[in-house]
């Protein structure tokens, strides 16, 4: 196994040992904890830790990147033709048992495809060309749009059809899965983790995703789908392959962005880039090449034997004290197959239970495992198959030689044991929280926090959403009080019908001052330069696929102008701005947030959004409520008004128009707000309680409301009491309002 020194005895059967201090599953941890959305991971000495787990890996300077894409091309190609005639010299059964260890082994970095692009657009750099052009690779390999159309949904897709996907989802449940070798984590599990601090880690993560596209279809898969070629859409699987018929070739692109962040940056990116394509490489190298010499084992069918009675052993030696095997336990057997199983295989092939060569007329796939057996389900039909096949390979002579041909060592890789452990450690500070609302706003620019602003997020979000559900039995929100079988369809068209019905009647209302207009304007820029950041949650790799989460993801999407700055909303909201004469700094600049034309008020929202938008699993109703009231506020009335105004004025009305176009209730942005939260409440069961629908719809009103809840003397009163230590000061400024 890929972390254990595992090697093959004269008996042909696995030896295996671990060396002092390994802790082999420190790969398979780390895969876990990157795997949840809401992860949060430490800077400091746990980067430093990281980047030095790179280095070593890496032998020196890192080559220059044109003779790292070369040398990887040439590698795939060679490792690729290895695997094919591995596949090739198999007969139909070795094949089968080849097939299943390549996709499990390869199953940690394929379910995860492009999974470390997910945090590198940002609110304050979401209007970054070069960032579209990476969010414009992770939206390709996610398939956005469409539920389940990812390059890991395509992988999840042929571990079902093998009938090998019992633990791979959600993606952390993998780590359960005894059959993948952690050694197969520990590159994943890296990438997962540096995923969650992209300003830290951008370029070693471009520079590994390269490398991954210029590799292509991983080595050992070449054997999968030459065995199988119609059971995946391995045009899919393959992350160098483009999706649609006019896009670049991924790996052409990805070199496109790493040229442009160099171009940009200097020699500290292009060293980055070249230490994280040189470390994948090496990585993948060592992974393959033990999955190579896995493979070769398993041709003797004592290996998958061994590797069984290893994976059952401790288990197992809880039972059996009674039953005689040679004149010793079964339980003390058991125990000494937890790390060496040579000896137990050599006594049941000796034993009573066994008939060499002939597993039908064998007990210990016959008598022993029925419904009336001492063991009936212990083993799984997958494993009973592994013991028949072993049983059919012992010589009906025991003098014959049975030491397989092929047996030789299956090589170590050294887990990342530090980086785990500097995980584990956490932060060596708490950090502080956001002084004032400005502050927090600068702050949230960016994906990463500390422990006191991450508390400081839910203190906020803890109290608006209070004040949201103030009074919101006697001022009741648009949404009914019960959700209907029948979805939110029938309710968008009516809301859609009352706008423009409200629009009409006001025809004849006075527009509102050019000065007050550009006032609004101005007041609102916080919130419009951040558009789409409530859902910034659901770029996570597992979510931006998912039944409810591709819609949002596909919004956050076009928000951002699907990859082209020419639509980018931030980039078109400021051009309308500079039509009005006003230059602001850039967003994520401190100059932003302090910038004196602001009123303390206008960051109360945005800050919201920002917070939110963290906690995509916590507050999946409240989002999903504020994404539909956010996407529906304008369509078919205010901003048909505000076009009228910005008309007046001279002013461009793009952005309007784009939003009373891609937001409208029948195939826009209204309706996949409305379809997202049907797809939820469907699911849920129709009873009270926690987790019942009555009580997440009331969370999805709640959602609703938060929009543009009540600011009150006891609106505040209710925020107060709902945070935690009642940070008073966080709320001072919502008195200023209705």
């Amino acid at each position: 196994m890929a972390t254990n020194a595992t090697t093959m005895t004269a008996a042909g059967v696995a030896s295996v040992t671990t060396a002092p201090g390994d802790d082999g599953s420190a790969g398979r941890r780390l895969y876990a904890f990157a795997a949840d959305p809401e992860a949060r991971v430490p800077g400091g000495d746990f980067v430093d830790e990281v980047r030095a787990e790179l280095h070593r890996q890496v032998s020196g300077r890192p080559a220059p990147l044109g003779e790292l894409v070369r040398e990887a091309a040439a590698w795939s190609s060679q490792a690729g033709g290895r695997f094919r005639d591995l596949g090739d010299r198999a007969a139909d059964d070795e094949r089968r048992v080849l097939v299943r260890r390549a996709v499990l082994g390869c199953a940690p970095l394929s379910l995860a495809s492009g999974a470390w692009l997910q945090w590198l657009s940002a609110p304050g750099n979401a209007d970054d060309a070069l960032v579209l052009r990476v969010l414009a690779l992770y939206a390709s390999d996610t398939g956005v749009g469409h539920p389940g159309a990812s390059r890991a949904a395509a992988y999840l897709h042929l571990l079902r059809t093998l009938r090998l996907s019992e633990n791979a989802v959600p993606l952390a449940r993998l780590t359960g899965d005894p059959r993948v070798p952690d050694g197969a984590y520990t590159l994943p599990g890296l990438l997962l983790v540096m995923s969650r601090r992209p300003d830290d880690f951008r370029g070693e993560l471009l520079g590994a995703d390269l490398c991954l596209r210029t590799v292509g279809l991983l080595p050992p898969l070449t054997l999968v789908r030459r065995a199988l070629p119609t059971t995946a859409d391995w045009s899919v699987i393959d992350p160098s392959a483009a999706r649609g018929e006019e896009d670049p070739p991924p790996a052409e692109e990805c070199r496109a962005v790493v040229d442009e962040l160099i171009a940009r940056e200097g020699a500290r990116a292009e060293s980055a880039v070249r230490l994280g394509f040189a470390w994948a490489l090496a990585v993948l190298r060592e992974q393959t090449d033990a999955l190579y010499a896995e493979l070769t084992a398993a041709f003797d069918p004592a290996y998958d034997m061994a590797e069984l009675m290893r994976l059952r052993a401790r288990e197992g030696s809880v039972y059996h004290h009674q039953f005689q095997l040679e004149g010793r336990s079964l339980a003390d057997w058991l125990k000494e197959a937890r790390t060496d199983p040579s000896g137990l295989l050599g006594a049941l092939a000796r034993s009573k239970l066994v008939k060499p060569g002939r597993s039908a007329a064998s007990a210990l796939v016959r008598g022993l495992v029925g419904e009336r057996g001492p063991m009936f389900r212990v083993f799984s039909p997958d494993d009973l198959t592994i013991i028949s096949r072993w049983i059919d390979s012992l010589p009906a002579d025991p003098a014959e030689d049975a030491t397989p041909a092929g047996a030789g060592a299956v090589p170590a890789m050294r887990p990342p044991v530090a980086v785990e452990r500097a995980l584990r450690s956490g932060p060596r500070t708490e950090g502080r929280a956001p002084a004032d609302l400005r502050e927090a706003y600068h702050l949230l620019m960016v994906r990463t926090d500390t422990p006191a602003l991450r508390r400081w997020c839910l203190d906020y979000i803890t109290g608006w959403l209070a004040r949201s559900r103030h009074g919101m039995d006697h001022d009741p929100v648009p949404l009914p009080r019960t959700w209907g079988r029948e979805g939110l369809r029938p309710w968008l068209q009516v809301q859609h019908d009352r706008h423009a019905a409200e629009f009409e009647e006001n025809a004849d209302v006075p527009l509102p001052s050019r000065e007050a207009v550009i006032d609004d304007a101005v007041q609102t820029a916080p919130l419009t330069l951040i558009d789409g950041s409530w859902l910034q949650g659901f770029t996570d790799h597992e979510l931006a696929s998912s039944d409810i989460g591709h819609a949002l993801f596909q919004t956050y999407w076009d928000e951002l102008g699907n990859g082209l700055a020419k639509l980018n909303h931030p980039l078109i909201y400021r051009e309308v701005l500079k039509d009005m004469g006003v230059e602001l700094p850039p967003t994520a600049s401190p100059e932003f947030a302090r910038w004196p034309g602001f009123r303390d008020a206008s960051f109360e929202l945005p800050v919201y959004w920002l917070c939110i938008g963290r906690f995509p699993r916590t507050f999946l109703p409240e989002v999903l409520g504020l994404n539909l009231a956010m996407e529906l506020s304008g369509v078919g009335g205010s901003y048909r008004r505000a076009r009228l105004a910005l008309r007046k004025y001279g002013f461009n009305t793009r952005f309007v128009d784009l939003h009373n176009t891609i937001d409208n209730v029948a195939t826009g942005h209204s309706a996949w707000a409305a379809d997202a939260v049907d797809t939820l409440l469907a699911s849920l069961p129709d009873s009270a309680g926690a987790g019942s629908r009555a009580e997440v719809w009331d969370r999805v009103r709640v959602g609703y409301r938060s929009l543009s809840p009540p600011g009150g003397p006891g609106a505040r009163r209710a925020a107060r009491r709902a945070m935690r230590g009642g940070r008073i000061a966080l709320f001072a400024p919502f008195s200023k309002r209705r």
